[in-house]
């Protein structure tokens, strides 16, 4: 039988029926994506210098852990054991030990957001970080410390891994409510639909405490486009936007300051670069011009 190219098989388990239970899995891996994490890995080889087949592996399990957090409950747990199924198989006795602290970070991380998303509660800006550094970055320290069981580099990079992962997931957040190129690969400002509490919402919030719009927006979970229109119009005029690409602005120099005093890494640089991407893209919130 001819394998599917998108569905991550068990190596115990069924062929046609992991086609079945995975079905999920292959239909999101088919939307295409820029696979960052991916190229962050490659990026990190450059300082330890692991076997090509070690450093695919570890790529592998990061995947299927980035993408079963976009599954339902059964999916995404049985994908979650098919990834520490290939941790097993890398065969180092501290990858299990290693996949699951980072596994319980991440989980910590994104429990507080569901709460927070599912109760209504808006964070402050600092409980927003820990959760980030905890959900995003906990996956890139996760990629960094397994590859580090067949290195001989031991440096600590958990403080690169977080300014990354706490970089990452505000542009993610920017991106999702202002530019142009997430409104023709996503449904338009989907972050409203799902009532998340977004880097730029949280700003919003919490410097005009008395303007309660913005919290029954999300209340609503609302798929209106011209809501959601309404709802960017106030980021705009809150300066929420702006906030953000002022933190952006602070957590790339961090980045790139960190990057350095660890010896320099010219392919995390150019991750970077490409991450600076929203900065040149000369586009109008996605209030004036939206694909609807």
């Amino acid at each position: 039988m001819e394998q599917n190219k998108y569905i991550p098989y068990s190596r115990t388990g069924d062929k046609e029926e992991d086609e079945i239970l995975l079905e999920p899995f292959s239909y999101i891996l088919q939307v295409p994506g820029k696979q960052i994490r991916a190229k962050l890995a490659h990026a990190f080889n450059y300082w330890l210098k692991i076997p090509q087949d070690k450093l695919r592996a570890v790529g592998d399990i990061i995947q299927l852990l980035h993408t079963s957090s976009l599954l339902t409950i059964t999916a995404a747990n049985y994908v979650i054991f098919i990834a520490l199924e290939r941790v097993l198989a890398l065969n180092h006795s501290e990858g299990t030990q290693v996949y699951v602290e980072q596994l319980l970070e991440l989980h910590r991380g994104q429990g507080m957001e569901i709460y927070w998303r599912d109760n209504y509660i808006c964070p402050s800006e600092t409980a927003y970080k820990q959760m980030t550094i905890r959900k995003t970055g906990g996956l890139f320290n996760l990629a960094v410390r397994l590859m580090q069981l067949f290195s001989d580099c031991k440096e600590d990079y958990t403080p690169l891994g977080g300014i990354l992962g706490l970089y990452f997931q505000i542009r993610d957040d920017y991106c999702n409510l202002y530019l142009q190129e997430y409104a023709e690969n996503k449904s338009y400002c989907e972050d409203l639909s799902e009532g998340k509490f977004s880097f730029p919402i949280i700003h919003a919030i919490q410097s005009h405490p008395e303007d309660r719009q913005l919290i029954n927006i999300l209340r609503q979970r609302t798929k209106d486009i011209e809501v959601k229109r309404y709802c960017v119009n106030l980021l705009e005029k809150f300066g929420s936007f702006a906030y953000t690409r002022a933190v952006l602005e602070e957590l790339d120099k961090k980045a790139r300051d960190e990057v350095q005093r660890l010896g320099g890494n010219p392919l995390l640089v150019e991750v970077l670069d490409e991450l600076m991407s929203w900065k040149h893209q000369d586009v109008q919130p996605q209030s004036r011009k939206a694909v609807v």
